[in-house]
């Protein structure tokens, strides 16, 4: 099973990601061999926010539209839901405590508590930076937007 962070899906969902093509290729790849993504409300909820906004997109997708999508998603076959818990809630304040991780890492760090404790090894992730620090992940390369290239 692979965590799915909010990167894959909004990849995934906006032909506009520079890595809509290879991550619609690699799930599709993946789902049709039985593999199983999981999936936690806080993605969705993430998802929703970034898809329709008309400041990160040329084309955002209407709230109409978004919703549409977090429901395919959470309704999928091949989805296995994670939802925070009181042990997923401890672990990520001792993640914070731990690693002296400020305001800004709070949403990451319950997102990697929650599928840690539902025993999610794998994420598909755009920003495995974020989460490498707690050393329980091993990362899709595919998932991974690769640096641009800089002309020499």
């Amino acid at each position: 099973m692979i965590g799915l962070d909010t990167t894959v899906l909004v990849a995934h969902e906006l032909k506009e990601s520079p890595s809509h093509q290879k991550v619609r290729e690699n799930i599709a790849s993946r789902t049709s061999k039985g593999i199983h993504f999981a999936l936690s409300p806080q993605v969705l909820q993430e998802f929703l926010h970034v898809v329709t906004d008309p400041r990160r997109f040329e084309n955002p997708l209407l709230m109409e539209d978004a919703l549409l999508r977090a429901r395919f998603w959470w309704n999928a076959s091949e989805v296995v839901h994670c939802h925070a818990s009181d042990r997923s809630w401890e672990l990520a304040m001792n993640w914070i405590d731990r690693y002296q991780l400020g305001r800004k890492r709070i949403l990451d760090t319950c997102l990697a508590s929650t599928y840690h404790s539902q025993g999610v090894t794998k994420l598909a992730t755009a920003n495995p930076s974020d989460f490498a620090i707690f050393g329980v992940f091993e990362f899709e390369p595919w998932a991974m937007i690769p640096e641009p290239s800089s002309s020499s």
